[in-house]
C-alpha cells in the first residue's frame, strides 16, 4: 500500500536536518532546537497510527525507489502492525531524551544533540527498511553515535564500557552481513526482505543462517550469556543513553528475530527452539536474581532489562499467535516502563550525585510527586495488573503454557523475583530512613521533569487498561509471520548424526503453529 505522502522518509529525514541546524546552533540554541526537531518528528508519526489499516495484510505506506542498479539494492520503506509501535515508540522516546538531558549535559551540547538526532533516523530506519542492505545500513549506522553518547558524555568508566559495547555488537554484525550475503546468492540474487521471507532454503543451511542471525540479534537483545556490556554500558551511559539503550536498541535484537529468524528459516526456529526456550528462561531468573544483590539503581534497573527481555524471546520463540503478540507488546511495555525507571534515576542523580540506594532513601517525605512516579514504574515493571506490564507478560505466559507447563511455571519464578527486588527498592528509597544531610538538598519534580515522566505514566495505564488498540494493529501481521512459517517447508533431508529425517527431528510438533489467536 504505497502512500502518495513519503512519511516514512520524512521521519528519516527531519532528524538528520535537525542535526545539521544543531551544529550550526549556539550551544543554548542546541537543544532547543533539538527538542523541536523531535517533536516534530512525533507528530509526523502520529497520524501513522489512525492512516494504519490493521485489516491489510502487506506493508503500508511503502516507498521504493532504485539505489544501486547491480546488484540490485532499493531505498525500499515499508510498515507492518509489528514495526508500527516500534516506530511510534522511538519517535516518542526522543522528545523525552532531548528533556532529561536538558541540564544534565553540560560539556559539547551541541555535539551532544546532534548524536541524539542521527541516532533517531538510523533506530526509525532499522524497523521501516525492507532491503537487507539499507536495513544493515542502518543497523551499523547506530554503533557510532551509541559509542559517542557512553565514550564522550558517559561516566567515569566510559571508555571501557563503550568499547565492550561497540566491540559485542560488531562482532555479531558481521555474521549478520555473511548471512545477508548468503541469502541474497540462495534467495534469488535480491535483497528485497519480502521476497527473501517467501523463499525455502535447505535445512542444513538455514541451520548455519540461524546461528548467523542469532549472534547478530542475541548480543543486542542481549539475551543470556552474551548480557555482560549491557551493565556496564547502562551504568557509564548518560540518563538519555540510558533510555535509548533500554527503550530502542535492546528491542531491535528481538525484532531482528522476528523479521528475519521466523519467517525466512521455520525450519531452523523450530529446531532451535528448545535452545532459545532454554536460554530466555535462564535468562528471565539470572537476571532477576542478579537485581536483587544490585546497590546501584543503574545496575538494577539493567539486570532487570535482562530479566524482561527473557520474556520477550520466550514469548517470539514459542511460536504461536499469543506469545508472540505477547512479545511485541511486551517490547513497547519495556520501553516505556524501564526508561521511566531509568529517567527516575537520572532526576535523583541531578540532586544527589550518587546511584546509590544507601545514598537516596526516604525520599517519599521531600519528593512525593518523585516518589509516585517511580512506585508507578516499579509496580509497572514488576507487572502488576492494571498496568502495561501485566499484559505482555500475561500473553507471553499463555502462549508458554501452551508449548510447555513445565516452561510456564519456570518463567513465573521471575515475576515473583521482579516483585521482590523491585518492592525491596521501592521500600529503601521511597519509604526508608533519609540522611538527614539530604533533606534540605532535595527539591520536588519541577515542569520540565513532570513533562518527561507523565506521558510514560499515562502510557502505563492506557496499555494497561486497554491494550485492544496496540493488539489488534499488531494482529494481522503476526498472523502473517506464522502462516509464512507454516508454508515455507523445507523437503525432508537426513540428519548428519540419525538415520531420521529433518522434518521427523523439528521440535514443536506437540502444538502446531496457528494463526489463530485470543478471541476477541
Amino acid at each position: 500500500m504505497t502512500s502518495s505522502f513519503p512519511w516514512l522518509s520524512l521521519l528519516l529525514v527531519l532528524p538528520l536536518a535537525g542535526a545539521v541546524a544543531v551544529y550550526f546552533a549556539t550551544e543554548s540554541a542546541a537543544r532547543w532546537i533539538a527538542l523541536a526537531t523531535t517533536l516534530a518528528d512525533l507528530l509526523v508519526a502520529l497520524p501513522l497510527w489512525w492512516l494504519f489499516d490493521s485489516q491489510a495484510s502487506q506493508m503500508q505506506f511503502t516507498e521504493h525507489v532504485a539505489w544501486i542498479t547491480a546488484p540490485p539494492i532499493y531505498y525500499s520503506l515499508g510498515l507492518d502492525g509489528i514495526s508500527l509501535p516500534l516506530v511510534l515508540m522511538t519517535a516518542g522516546i526522543m522528545p523525552l531524551c532531548v528533556l532529561a538531558s536538558w541540564n544534565a549535559i553540560t560539556t559539547s551540547r551541541r555535539g551532544f544533540m546532534a548524536v541524539l538526532l542521527i541516532m533517531e533516523t538510523a533506530m526509525v530506519g532499522v524497523f521501516v527498511a525492507l532491503d537487507f542492505v539499507l536495513f544493515y545500513v542502518f543497523w551499523e549506522a547506530m554503533l557510532i553515535p551509541m559509542y559517542l553518547l557512553i565514550g564522550v558524555w558517559g561516566g567515569t568508566n566510559r571508555l571501557y564500557a563503550a568499547i565492550k559495547f561497540f566491540l559485542y555488537t560488531l562482532a555479531g554484525s558481521v555474521l549478520l552481513l555473511v548471512a545477508i550475503l548468503v541469502l541474497y546468492f540462495y534467495g534469488g540474487h535480491t535483497f528485497d526482505i519480502l521476497a527473501l521471507s517467501q523463499g525455502t532454503y535447505p535445512a542444513s543451511l538455514q541451520t548455519w543462517l540461524f546461528l548467523a542471525f542469532f549472534a547478530a540479534f542475541a548480543v543486542k537483545v542481549p539475551m543470556f550469556p552474551f548480557h555482560t556490556w549491557l551493565p556496564d554500558a547502562h551504568v557509564e551511559a548518560p540518563t538519555a543513553g540510558s533510555v535509548i539503550l533500554a527503550s530502542i536498541l535492546l528491542k531491535m535484537g528481538t525484532y531482528g528475530f522476528l523479521r528475519f529468524s521466523l519467517p525466512m528459516l521455520p525450519d531452523a526456529s523450530r529446531a532451535f527452539t528448545p535452545m532459545m526456550v532454554t536460554l530466555s528462561i535462564i535468562a528471565i531468573i539470572y537476571g532477576a536474581y542478579m537485581a536483587l544483590a544490585q546497590v546501584d539503581l543503574k545496575k538494577l534497573i539493567a539486570y532487570s532489562s535482562v530479566s524482561h527481555m527473557g520474556f520477550v524471546t520466550l514469548g517470539l520463540f514459542v511460536l504461536n499467535q499469543q506469545g508472540i503478540e505477547g512479545a511485541v507488546l511486551q517490547m513497547v511495555n519495556h520501553g516505556i516502563t524501564t526508561g521511566g525507571l531509568f529517567l527516575c534515576v537520572g532526576i535523583i542523580y541531578e540532586r544527589t550525585h550518587s546511584r546509590l540506594i544507601a545514598d537516596n532513601v526516604g525520599l517519599a517525605a521531600p519528593m512525593p510527586q518523585y516518589a509516585t512516579l517511580l512506585v508507578i514504574f516499579a509496580l509497572s515493571s514488576l507487572g502488576l495488573p492494571g498496568t502495561n506490564s501485566f499484559v505482555g507478560e500475561f500473553l507471553v505466559l499463555v502462549g508458554t503454557f501452551l508449548w510447555s507447563k513445565v516452561a510456564t511455571a519456570l518463567a513465573s519464578l521471575g515475576i515473583i523475583l521482579a516483585a521482590t527486588y523491585l518492592l525491596w527498592m521501592i521500600q529503601r528509597v521511597v519509604f526508608g530512613v533519609p540522611s538527614p544531610h539530604h533533606l534540605p538538598k532535595l527539591s520536588d519534580l519541577n515542569q520540565r521533569e513532570l513533562a518527561t515522566l507523565v506521558p510514560l505514566v499515562v502510557l502505563v495505564f492506557w496499555i494497561g487498561l486497554y491494550p485492544n488498540p496496540l493488539v489488534s494493529r499488531m494482529h494481522q501481521s503476526v498472523t502473517n509471520t506464522i502462516a509464512t512459517m507454516s508454508r515455507a517447508k523445507v523437503a525432508p533431508t537426513a540428519h548428519p548424526s540419525a538415520g531420521g529425517t529433518t522434518e521427523s527431528l523439528l521440535v514443536g510438533s506437540r502444538e502446531p503453529l496457528t494463526a489463530q489467536g485470543p478471541s476477541r
